[in-house]
């Protein structure tokens, strides 16, 4: 599958995903979609359609937007050095559809490797595991767990 920022994509985002993706927002805590979302299946780019991140790789950090230990394969998320707001953080974007999805911590649970990617619902799109295979995620079945 070809992932890719395209206009006609760019064209179907609302004013919030597009604030998100495209100019480097950041949604209010605890109000986006996905943030107490635990259903199997994955979480791909709103924009381009690459996988970024499964269902097994999500947890409750309480910080307000969704959270996961890690990428569902590394080679869709990149991390930038971000010095805005008065402090260094790294911002995650996808690969692909240059899409801000958020930033990374390495404040996550030692369990599950330390880290918190922590991602705004409006950068994202969910498939669930039932859908996966027609959508074309199949090859990432393995890493979806059943619901939590």
């Amino acid at each position: 599958m070809t992932y890719r920022k395209t206009d006609e994509a760019i064209s179907r985002l609302t004013p919030e995903q597009f604030n998100v993706t495209q100019q480097n927002g950041t949604e209010r805590p605890f109000t986006g979609d996905y943030d107490q979302h635990f259903e199997a299946g994955i979480y791909v780019d709103v924009v381009s359609g690459e996988p970024l991140f499964a269902s097994s790789a999500k947890y409750n950090s309480g910080c307000g937007w969704p959270a996961f230990s890690k990428p569902i394969t590394s080679a869709h998320v990149t991390e930038h050095r971000d010095a805005s707001l008065g402090m260094l953080r790294t911002e995650v974007r996808s690969t692909h559809g240059d899409s801000h999805l958020g930033h990374v911590f390495n404040d996550g649970p030692k369990e599950l490797g330390g880290m918190r990617y922590c991602i705004n619902s409006a950068a994202l799109r969910f498939v669930p595991k039932d859908r996966m295979e027609a959508e074309g995620y199949g090859e990432y079945l393995d890493q979806v767990e059943e619901s939590q």
